[in-house]
């Protein structure tokens, strides 16, 4: 057989870069708003054009810092204007930007400005105290950057550079280089579940095609048409493409900051006519309690996703039947960048009895163009999509991980990403996860690693073994049990036992309660049993759930109410 060589395109070819969304955005909606609730406590408007300016100052006060290509500047920050001019004047002239999520253990935080060698750190003031207990653990950090302008700088043991002031000393007068789409652009790390937290290190390229696959009709469905309020951060997995998807169709951005309280959304959403909005569920809670008790609707809000934690179906139907807005399930990871699938109807779908409907679009749904998924059974083989058949979830696409940042070893298997979920799929290809391969607990859609809460009991001198599982939460959707078996001849009350924590982990990883039992179900090899655990607690309602129930009337106690 005659080997031929293939027949190119004659196209031109244009790297898929992040700045071009931004170029996008200024040149062609240039007096689109972007609105943000400042730490200061007023409202900040600009434009898209405006933002490009600044970001390329910002690109300019970089480089005049001796920041290089490749080189890491992290962020501390809320969801708002000077961090969007982050996400764009680092990645812009070839530095990644990499988001911190300010909510885990102040260790863990250090740990991860240590791994990535984080070459600055631009923060919000309301984290001057944290930047002041990680500044003597990061000494490779060269410099720590408040986003504020002068005369709110908050008093810090730390020295600390001036946002504001370095923007002013550029022009704005700057051309972003061309960049090879494969260079890395953004670095976003896991809760650390498992041990240590792991960097995924996304590309120029991933990231532009994320933000594609986000503003689909049948995903997000953004438009120029929107007012768009992301309340998921800004530093949990880049807000779900949120800041890229709104550039690049001329979306309204909406910014709420560091409050997120129900009350304070509300008015945001109304006072900007908010058409859209994305968020886990403990915020939606807090939201449809004040829309409840304050006796108002939405004027503009028509759809939001929601993902982080599964949907309480109860939360779905309240919105949908109660305020007329349309719920958008979704699932995804840190290593998906994170957007895998969302629950839209096709129109065959939107055809059958209403009941059938909603059950479909309780589930996680469809997958969106760009990720390929399978359920496999324990011998690696494909199990069907039927509904029934259940297996590890495994995933391939161009934003899903090869590798995590700096490990050798690529956790791939036969080219698929094990996500560490338990799924079925069903005929109509929607997805629906049933369990967590890895025992971690997922609170108002934050993970709290249950090893890291048994390490802690089990130092306790009382303590002979401990299990941490998960219990239904009407607020949080799920929250840590303790499973504690005591040394012979010793006693532990429940209140000692969680004051052992402070200072331990982060004070929302501490167990909401203590169950203490003669013995916990093992193995044969001597493993934990925890699905048996779980059976046995399955009915075990948390203090603080009873206290909460009075709030959250919409979630059962119980996940099998």
């Amino acid at each position: 057989m005659t080997m031929t060589t293939p027949l190119l395109g004659q196209m031109m070819d244009v790297p898929l870069t992040v700045p071009s969304l931004l170029t996008h955005a200024a040149r062609h909606f240039g007096s689109t708003e972007i609105v943000s609730r400042r730490i200061e406590g007023d409202l900040h408007r600009y434009t898209y054009r405006d933002c490009e300016k600044r970001a390329k100052q910002l690109a300019q006060a970089l480089i005049a810092l001796g920041v290089a290509p490749g080189e890491r500047v992290a962020t501390l920050a809320w969801n708002g204007y000077r961090h969007l001019e982050a996400y764009y004047g680092t990645v812009g002239f070839g530095a990644v930007c990499h988001t911190i999520n300010p909510r885990l253990f102040p260790d863990q935080i250090a740990y991860i400005v240590n791994h990535a060698d984080d070459a600055y750190v631009l923060f919000d003031t309301t984290f001057a105290p944290l930047v002041d207990h990680l500044a003597p653990q990061c000494p490779k950090v060269r410099g720590w950057i408040a986003l504020a302008d002068v005369g709110h700088l908050p008093a810090m043991q730390t020295p600390v550079l001036n946002y504001e002031t370095l923007l002013q000393a550029q022009d704005g007068q700057f051309e972003w280089p061309e960049l090879d789409e494969r260079q890395a652009s953004y670095l976003c790390y896991t809760s650390g579940t498992t041990g240590n937290p792991k960097g995924a290190l996304y590309s120029h390229r991933s990231t532009v095609l994320h933000a594609f696959g986000a503003s689909l009709p049948d995903a997000m469905g953004l438009s120029a048409r929107d007012a768009v309020l992301p309340v998921v951060p800004m530093f949990h997995v880049n807000a779900w493409g949120i800041p890229h998807a709104a550039p690049l169709t001329g979306a309204k951005l909406v910014f709420p900051g560091k409050d997120l309280d129900g009350k304070s959304l509300y008015e945001l959403m109304e006072s900007e006519h908010v058409t859209f909005s994305a968020g886990v569920p403990t915020v939606w809670l807090g939201l449809l309690n004040y829309l409840r008790e304050a006796g108002v609707k939405f004027s503009s809000l028509n759809r939001t996703v929601i993902g982080g934690s599964a949907c309480p179906p109860a939360m779905l139907r309240t919105f949908e039947d109660d305020y007329g807005v349309q719920v958008i399930h979704a699932w995804g990871m840190t290593e998906m960048s994170p957007l895998g699938t969302l629950s839209k109807l096709t129109w065959e779908q939107s055809q059958r009895p209403p009941a059938e409907q909603r059950k479909l679009l309780e589930k996680q749904g469809h997958a969106i163009f760009g990720v390929d998924m399978k359920i496999v059974g324990d011998d690696g083989r494909s199990l069907p999509w039927d509904g029934v058949a259940f297996g590890d979830l495994h995933v391939r696409g161009p934003w899903v991980i090869d590798r995590y940042f700096r490990k050798d070893e690529s956790p791939l298997v036969d080219g698929w990403f094990p996500t560490g979920d338990v799924a079925t799929i069903d005929p109509d290809s929607f997805l629906q996860i049933t369990d967590r391969s890895k025992d971690v607990i997922k609170s108002g859609g934050e993970w709290i690693s249950s090893i890291d809460i048994e390490n802690v009991a089990i130092a306790h001198p009382a303590v002979a073994e401990a299990a941490c599982i998960a219990c239904a939460h009407p607020k949080w959707t799920e929250r840590p049990l303790l499973v504690v078996v005591k040394r012979p001849g010793m006693d532990v009350s429940r209140e000692t036992l969680l004051a052992f924590y402070d200072g331990k982990v982060a004070k929302w990883w501490i167990p909401d309660d203590v169950a203490f039992v003669d013995e916990l179900p093992h193995t044969a090899t001597g493993k934990l049993q925890k699905l048996k655990l779980r059976d046995i607690f399955r009915d075990h309602v948390l203090p603080s759930a009873l206290e909460d129930q009075k709030d959250c009337p919409l979630t059962p106690l119980s996940p099998h109410a």
